[in-house]
């Protein structure tokens, strides 16, 4: 089935934010006197607003701090670190308006619509995406296919016609459940599981700068 679309992973993939996310949750553990656990880091990548506060708020902080305060204690934050400096990744938006030339563009983000919004508003890019999806918007985060599936829904297409752009673990496990043909662009200072990476059908070690239309349309996507 021909390729019609590309749906991003945001953090990780367009902004290099995961570094931003982990410092500040870290230090929100530490102001509240919480525990951060040792794969804490990898248990939150992916995860919708409320699926990961409510695990910082229940495993980490013991319940001194009610999911939907850690959530907006958080998202503050990270709103405040956005307005300082956002990262984009290298050639994050000449790769969007390369594709948006060829395919029908779409976003699934673990990220708050709020952040969603001022990223891609920043990037000057938010009229080029036909659907973006926050996964607090769908029942399930990743590794569920939840929001990979809506976002083939907004688009109007069968997920077998959407090829998704991800970095993490359960990112790439979201959207190979969801169907869609999947390509990794692993981050560096979180590489994807051996099992998550084996889901991709393109592995693209040097970023986005090196992604085709020709390298799209010759994948064989990977069983299901």
């Amino acid at each position: 089935m021909a390729v019609a679309a590309i749906v991003f992973d945001m953090d990780g993939v367009l902004i290099d934010t995961e570094p931003i996310w982990e410092e500040v949750r870290r230090g929100y553990i530490d102001e509240m006197h919480g525990k951060w656990l040792p794969d804490t880091q990898a248990r939150l990548m992916g995860m919708s607003t409320a699926e990961w506060a409510e695990y910082l708020s229940k495993d980490l902080l013991d319940g001194r701090r009610t999911p939907e305060q850690v959530a907006d204690d958080v998202i503050s934050r990270m709103s405040d670190r956005y307005a300082e400096h956002l990262p984009l990744m290298p050639d994050a938006v000449n790769a969007i308006r390369r594709f948006a030339d060829v395919y029908t563009l779409g976003l699934a983000s673990s990220s708050p619509r709020r952040l969603i919004d001022v990223v891609l508003d920043h990037m000057g890019v938010t009229t080029l995406f036909r659907a973006t999806v926050s996964t607090e918007e769908v029942e399930r985060g990743k590794p569920a296919p939840d929001g990979y599936l809506a976002a083939a829904a907004a688009l109007g297409l069968p997920p077998q016609q959407c090829v998704a752009i991800e970095d993490s673990s359960n990112g790439l496990r979201s959207a190979h459940a969801a169907g869609m043909t999947v390509i990794a662009v692993p981050h560096p200072r979180y590489p994807p599981a051996a099992d998550a990476l084996a889901l991709a059908a393109y592995v693209d070690e040097d970023g986005l700068q090196a992604l085709t239309p020709d390298i799209i349309t010759n994948l064989t996507p990977k069983p299901r």
